[in-house]
């Protein structure tokens, strides 16, 4: 079961379910265990037609997120328990399955100031969904916070990575 009180997880289901697509929602209260080491669950099974089914990681961020700078767009941060994780599912999945990253944007600007052309509504509110392949990911992160061990792709390499759903 999805952690639905989180609205980003709750919205990427929603719009799952609307696309018709077959998907599992992974119970995320547990941890697995592989070599005597826990593994942080993935959110999503997603079996795709039209090629490996994804083993999805979905990832909230405000768009714009407003910080201490201003607002900054296309946050894509990721902790390395996550990146670890993730290649440790595929691995267990083997052939077929790929891991990816589906960042759920919540805009929070008005539709004509907003650089999406799709977007899903839920709830009230409107997100955009973008994945981005674990190995793509992995291949051009940089380290964030070595304190919060979080890792990011920089936003011009992100934007040429990142795929819509």
């Amino acid at each position: 079961m999805a952690r639905r009180y989180i609205h980003y997880e709750a919205a990427f289901e929603d719009y799952v379910r609307s696309r018709g697509w077959p998907y599992v929602a992974v119970d995320e209260t547990k941890r697995a265990i592989f070599s005597g080491c826990r593994v942080k669950s993935f959110d999503f099974l997603l079996y795709r037609p039209d090629g490996p089914h994804w083993l999805v990681d979905v990832k909230g961020r405000k768009f714009p997120y407003d910080g201490n700078g201003g607002l900054r767009r296309w946050e894509n941060w990721v902790t390395r328990d996550d990146l670890q994780s993730l290649a440790e599912w595929e691995r267990v999945f083997g052939g077929g399955f790929e891991s990816v990253l589906v960042f759920a944007y919540w805009l929070t600007q008005p539709e004509d100031e907003h650089p999406f052309d799709l977007h899903h509504t839920y709830s009230g509110a409107c997100y955009s969904f973008r994945f981005v392949r674990l190995a793509e990911y992995r291949a051009r992160c940089v380290s964030r916070s070595s304190a919060w061990q979080t890792v990011t792709v920089p936003t011009a390499t992100f934007r040429e990575l990142q795929g819509c759903l």
